[in-house]
């Protein structure tokens, strides 16, 4: 049967569209019109008062200093979890002072039993034990707050909160002082919060939302001034009212931030190498800068910037083709991350991905026969600059501006001649966001323009030349944010060479040359794309017990963004629905539990209705803090444009899949949690089983410890393998794959003090597939498994004895008609960090770190337990030793 021949035909995408969002529509006007009156809730004020001229808070956690008295306790705290509104069972009072600099904070947390108050120490922004904190939405926008915490044993965390509560960004590290102490009342703590580390604009007397939130370890209380019900919308819309703060000026924010790094790299020597003599040594500096062009908008800039202290990537490898995303880890990326961020559909598409920036380079030199080659790992950012922050008109606003260098790859041979071959171009990138709150800060809109420049060279002339992305998004929120809708349109131009554009249309984010699409084809001519995409939802976000949501996404096919942002598959309509009931009322059985129901289904804009998926998850926390998490999906309906890689449409078997994980109380000194998923395909498809096991153990209060494992093993009958060609047909090869994973992940902190700790990362990953059982594409959409593929014969196949490859003589005529290459494969990697980090003042830091790493191939043959022992335990392993010092000027 011809493949063109197998085209269902289907309605067009348009007619879905419309279909949709008529359905959105509904959800709306529904909303609106059974959306009831909330109870006004009752908002809390604290009023504080200023210090005299001449007085000073000293801060060492005593409370005894006199200026405390300026101002007034206040107390009354209730519960947030678990019994939601009940009065707290442990008394909290606190008092809110200022003078022309300095915000000051003093906390006074009763304990019936001081004895057992938990006191651990930790790094920085690990929130262990007993702890207080206080956040300020200084913005008073009721979406965004600073968040500063305090445990009994001293140790520091802030964090800026975005998205009214759902984000909490921890790489946040502002200048501030705090102490606690623990006496025979319970434990005290006192805070000095620099006005130039928070964000407001001029006025006679400022009003910030204000919250301060404990957490009762023991009980695993937690109990909050401004009561919040467990039902509300978020967290930031919630506040109390902070008064009383008059003639206070915003402080420009001025810090230069200089580093200096002495590193030293041993590793395996190659004979006749030239550039694997077994050592390197490196001296870098550089600089960061933070200036405060007004008190709401900051500058960031960074000269030739160091993350050699920054955790290695995890272990993953991907068979479907598809590109891995990773999380940022840089520092200078992740503050005011939440401005740049632009999740325009689902999953992690973004219309920003600063990985780009500084990424691996993407051409390699050619070498001959006798020439080595030293390859950069990453493109060297030679400058950024950020500008950041929000206005107290409501504007949010964000400019990144930052340059790559061109990267060469040095190649010698063995008679010393040396030349270098331009692996990476001169790359600036922009980025510029803006957003607008209004409808008293329920409400906002916002755009985003992205451009990525190259300097092309003709070796590089497969990269693109220019990328450019817009997007505007938006959000309305009312009934007390309980109903919400929201929605964002995208657009992508890319300009480049022909050969740039071709490579684009054939990458496997678009596939245009799949042989049974008739809505897009390769133009070998062309030299731009421009594409759109977007999302609109509707949903019911907070109030009573239930939640629900609606929407449509669309990624249209010559949508691209992976210049600067993140796109793994185009050409797709996908409409999403879930409803959740929370059960937010403590039983004798459990504290707090919930389950939800959802579905979604996709389509290509050929209008091929090509994925249905129904899934139930629940959970819950019980009495004694141990939780069940369970889940199941159904999927009726699975196809594929991608897993032939340009060809045909495929169809997998309807799938089931399973998980349930447990886990014991993480208060304790020993914690566990137990996972298992379960996939099955019918006619044996394909399946995954994965067993997942976490420990943390801490035995004493400076130390803990955390061990993660996952086993995996994941076989498929008709796992794809190449293509091929076959009197001028075109052959697509699947096998039947036996795949194992294995990886584990270990830390450790040691805290000498809150201020100096020692830290351990280390993670083995090894993945095996062995292939076996080969055949080729026959009816690529049928029902049926048998009918999808046709097995080769013992006739037609055999392995060559020169070079391992499977030879075909599909007309079984004595002559090989094409060969597989062996498709076995064995990945082995281990990355670890031993990092010694003192901050000796605040915000100055010296950093000791040895890091070990070792990537390689296995033996696809062997087990997953050889392959550890001989690829990762007896291998000499490349090491980095290096010391970095940060000195931060506060001018």
């Amino acid at each position: 049967m011809s493949l063109l021949a197998t085209k269902q035909s289907t309605k067009e995408p348009i007619i879905m569209l419309k279909y949709l969002v008529s359905c959105i529509l509904f959800l709306y006007v529904t909303n609106t019109l059974i959306a009831q009156n909330e109870v006004a809730k009752v908002q809390r004020e604290y009023v504080t008062a200023q210090l005299p001229v001449d007085k000073e808070i000293i801060i060492d956690g005593k409370l005894s200093d006199s200026e405390w008295d300026y101002v007034q306790w206040d107390d009354d705290f209730t519960v947030f979890e678990p019994n939601n509104g009940k009065k707290a069972s442990q008394l909290t009072k606190f008092k809110i002072t200022y003078d022309s600099k300095f915000l000051y904070v003093g906390i006074r947390c009763f304990d019936s039993i001081p004895s057992k108050i938990e006191s651990r120490l930790a790094r920085r922004d690990n929130f262990s034990g007993d702890w207080i904190e206080i956040n300020i939405d200084s913005y008073n926008d009721k979406r965004t707050a600073f968040s500063f915490n305090v445990s009994a044993a001293g140790v520091k965390g802030d964090e800026f909160v975005s998205q009214n509560g759902d984000y909490w960004d921890s790489s946040w590290n502002p200048i501030w002082y705090t102490a606690s102490l623990i006496d025979d009342k319970g434990w005290s703590a006192e805070m000095k919060i620099p006005f130039s580390q928070l964000k407001f604009g001029s006025a006679e007397e400022q009003i910030w939302g204000l919250q301060v939130h404990r957490r009762y370890f023991r009980g695993e209380e937690r109990s909050i001034w401004q009561p919040i019900g467990l039902d509300a919308p978020g967290w930031v819309s919630e506040f109390g009212k902070l008064k009383g703060l008059k003639n206070i000026q915003p402080q420009k924010q001025l810090e230069i931030q200089p580093f200096l790094v002495n590193q030293f790299d041993s590793y395996p020597a190659q004979n006749g190498n030239p550039f694997r003599d077994g050592k390197d040594y490196k001296l870098n500096a550089g600089l960061d800068a933070k200036i405060g062009l007004t008190n709401d908008l900051t500058l960031d800039l960074t000269v030739n910037p160091d993350f050699g202290q920054v955790d290695a990537d995890p272990g993953a490898i991907a068979l479907d083709g598809f590109q891995i995303f990773f999380e940022e880890r840089r520092p200078f990326f992740i503050e005011n991350k939440n401005i740049f961020d632009f999740e325009f559909a689902d999953g992690n598409d973004n219309i920003f991905y600063s990985r780009r920036i500084g990424r691996s380079p993407q051409s390699f030199a050619t070498i001959t026969s006798g020439e080595f080659v030293d390859e950069p790992t990453n493109s060297t950012i030679l400058g950024a600059a950020k500008f950041s922050g929000k206005t107290k008109n409501g504007w949010s606003l964000g400019l990144l501006e930052s340059v790559t260098g061109n990267m060469y790859a040095d190649v010698e041979d063995v008679a010393g001649n040396k030349r270098s071959e331009l692996v990476e171009p001169l790359t600036n990138y922009l980025v510029g966001r803006v957003q607008k709150d209004f409808n008293e800060r329920n409400s906002f809109v916002g755009g985003i323009f992205t451009a990525t420049n190259r300097n092309i060279l003709d070796n590089l002339d497969f990269l693109r030349r220019g990328a450019y992305t817009g997007g505007l998004d938006f959000k309305h929120n009312w009934k007390n944010r309980n109903y919400y809708v929201e929605g964002n349109f995208v657009g992508s131009h890319i300009t480049g060479s022909e050969s740039a554009i071709a490579l684009t249309q054939t990458s496997i984010t678009h596939l245009f040359q799949r042989v049974d699409a008739s809505h897009v084809s390769v133009d070998a001519n062309r030299t731009s794309l421009t594409g759109t995409g977007g999302k609109i939802e509707i949903g019911k976000a907070g109030g009573g017990n239930w939640r629900y949501d609606g929407g449509v996404i669309w990624r249209s096919p010559e949508l691209e963004l992976n210049d600067v942002g993140f796109l793994r598959q185009a050409d797709e309509i996908k409409q999403t629905a879930s409803v959740s009931r929370l059960f937010l009322k403590t039983t004798n059985l459990y504290r707090k539990a919930n389950m939800q129901f959802s579905q979604y289904s996709t389509f290509d804009f050929e209008g091929n209705y090509n994925r249905v998926q129904y899934e139930f998850q629940g959970f819950i926390n019980y009495k004694n803090n141990w939780w069940t998490e369970v889940g199941a999906a159904h999927k009726p309906r699975i196809f594929s444009n991608t897993v032939l890689r340009g060809g045909p449409r495929w169809r997998w078997s309807e799938e089931n899949f399973a998980y349930l994980f447990f886990g014991s109380d993480s208060r304790k000194k020993m914690s566990f949690t137990l996972g298992y998923v379960n996939s099955q395909a019918a006619q044996n498809n394909f399946s995954l089983k994965r067993y997942v096991l976490r420990l943390s153990y801490q035995p004493f209060d400076a130390f803990n410890l955390s061990v993660s494992s996952e086993y995996e093993e994941n076989p498929n009958k008709t796992q794809y393998v190449t293509e091929e060609n076959y009197s001028g047909t075109a052959r697509y090869i699947t096998g039947s794959i036996d795949q194992k994973t294995f990886s584990t992940s270990i830390r450790f902190n040691y805290s000498l003090n809150p201020n100096l700790s020692i830290q351990y990362y280390g993670e083995p990953f090894i993945s095996r597939g062995t292939y076996s059982g080969f055949n080729f594409v026959n009816n690529p959409i049928a029902k049926k498994m048998e009918e999808r593929v046709t097995m080769f014969s013992e006739n037609q196949i055999s392995k060559a004895t020169s070079n391992d490859a499977y030879l075909i003589d599909e007309n079984i005529d004595g002559t090989v008609d094409y060969q597989i290459e062996n498709p076995d494969f064995s990945y082995v990697q281990f990355r670890s960090n031993l990092v010694l980090r003192w901050e000796y003042i605040p915000g100055s830091e010296i950093f000791l770190v040895w890091s070990q790493g070792v990537v390689g191939a296995g033996n696809p043959n062997e087990t997953l337990g050889k392959n550890l022992n001989r690829q990762i335990l007896d291998q000499q392993k490349d090491n980095t030793f290096l010391l970095k010092a940060t000195y931060r000027f506060i001018l």
